[in-house]
């Protein structure tokens, strides 16, 4: 058992190292870091320890395997499944990468950039653009995440379609290992086949296996045009042919295929009145494109216009609005990125995040939402995300009146419905938000005993004592 003395000690220890203004312990310093973004799960943290550099960070993890001290490492703490949050314990510190915010090198030649962990991603696309390139990875917390963040949970975001998620924009890492050794694996080579991919351990790990400090990644050529249509359709699987459609048409062009369902319309209504929905009828879901040109805006509207005649023509797409200026475009985008405080606002909801073959998602849903229909009488469903990869916010809000005790209480019952069905897809119950605490039981149910072992080797070969972000991820056996 860790005594007075001995956290006295180490918290010496760790000030000697990154300074004693950056290891906070009075509450009112930590409460920030203890608490999730969604207010769901609430730690206590030993301390909470900000390096400025890689090598104060190796020092940090050097006292803390000495010390057998388990570390939670988070940056902007944005995350949706506990993944970030320190138990109660009070033993753990959390490694905080606010500090690391630099930006170390844009090579425009190569088309890469190497950026640290704390690097809030919008600062990293506001870099490129000033380089006359593009970052691509876009999501609604791009204000306040991190690049260490997006590389831990393997953000995906609305421009996978085009540019795929974090792990595919990955060059190259820079990895603190749980002893304090330094892993500098900045490549920014396309090619390199000359072993493991080590990298690709850490992407999506959520900080189990050591602390990312910096990353390569790509960078692309800004495009010269960017429009944004919203087309109000019939039915999902009529989305599933736009989208199919919108590929054949635009090629690569297509960055982005999203979809809102109708009953998140009401919620944005009630809760954000000053955005203004595009349709005065009712429908039973919309689709939110994203086109981008490296001709010219011309030759992008031309595009968007064929696919949009031929669609109506089609039958698939009963209306349609094309933002005709970059506030227009953002209004259409606002829609989309406000639903998920929408949904909090209104009160009780279970979250899934779940991933399917594209094939399968108009499947899936009529599944889940006559399964629901009997299972809980009057829970609205409203789903909103990714068409064009599968991934669906599919998020079930208590019946109107319904105490949200009693209803949060059913969580693991509507868990398994949903998740039941997922699987039967072949799907994912995680697409982007990552297991952290919230899913790591569940993904017991779904994953084979070989691939649990599996994971389990890795985290016991790369972390052998178990202090990395412990009780995230993998449930104790």
């Amino acid at each position: 058992m860790t005594t007075d003395m001995d956290v006295d000690q180490i918290l010496t220890l760790f000030r000697d190292c990154v300074g004693g203004a950056h290891v906070l312990t009075a509450h009112e310093d930590t409460a920030a870091y203890t608490e999730d973004w969604r207010k769901k799960y609430l730690g206590k943290a030993l301390a909470v320890v900000c390096p400025g550099t890689t090598d104060e960070v190796a020092c940090v993890m050097r006292i803390a395997h000495a010390h057998a001290t388990p570390v939670v490492t988070q940056g902007g703490n944005t995350g949706l499944s506990g993944g970030a949050t320190p138990d109660t314990s009070g033993r753990q510190i959390v490694l905080s990468t606010r500090r690391l915010h630099r930006i170390r090198h844009i090579d425009t030649a190569n088309d890469t950039v190497i950026a640290e962990a704390g690097v809030v991603l919008q600062a990293l696309q506001d870099a490129a653009r000033a380089h006359d390139r593009l970052f691509p990875l876009a999501l609604a917390a791009q204000g306040s995440c991190t690049v260490g963040g997006n590389l831990a949970t393997n953000a995906g975001g609305v421009a996978v379609l085009r540019y795929g998620s974090m792990r595919e924009l990955t060059l190259g890492l820079e990895v603190v290992t749980p002893d304090g050794r330094i892993w500098n694996g900045l490549r920014t080579l396309r090619k390199d086949n000359t072993g493991y991919d080590l990298k690709q351990l850490y992407i999506g790990s959520e900080g189990t296996l050591g602390v990312i400090t910096a990353a390569a990644l790509k960078l692309f050529p800004r495009p010269k045009a960017m429009l944004t249509a919203m087309m109000a359709l019939g039915s999902l699987g009529d989305a599933v042919k736009l989208l199919a459609d919108a590929r054949g048409a635009l090629g690569p062009g297509l960055t982005a295929f999203e979809v809102i369902s109708a009953p998140c319309v009401p919620l944005l209504a009630r809760h954000y009145p000053a955005l203004r929905w595009p349709f005065t009828e009712s429908h039973p879901l919309v689709a939110l494109l994203e086109i981008t040109d490296h001709d010219s805006e011309t030759h992008a509207r031309e595009g968007l216009e064929r696919l949009l005649v031929d669609a109506m023509e089609r039958g698939l797409v009963v209306d349609g609005v094309v933002a005709e200026s970059l506030a227009q475009s953002q209004a259409l985008w606002s829609l989309r990125e406000s639903i998920s405080e929408a949904q909090g606002l209104e009160g009780a909801h279970i979250k899934h995040d779940i991933c399917v073959p594209a094939s399968s998602v108009a499947d899936f849903v009529s599944q889940a939402e006559e399964a629901l229909a009997r299972d809980t009488p009057g829970a609205r469903v409203a789903w909103f995300g990714h068409l064009g990869d599968g991934n669906l916010h599919f998020n079930v809000l208590a019946p109107e009146g319904a105490d949200s005790k009693t209803f949060a209480a059913r969580q693991g019952e509507i868990n398994a419905l949903v998740h039941d069905l997922v699987s039967a897809c072949n799907g994912s119950i995680s697409a982007e938000h990552g297991l952290g605490q919230l899913r790591r039981d569940e993904n017991q149910r779904y994953k084979t005993p070989l691939e649990l072992s599996l994971m389990r080797q890795v985290k016991a070969a790369l972390d052998p004592s178990g202090l990395m972000n412990p009780g995230k991820v993998l449930a104790s056996d």
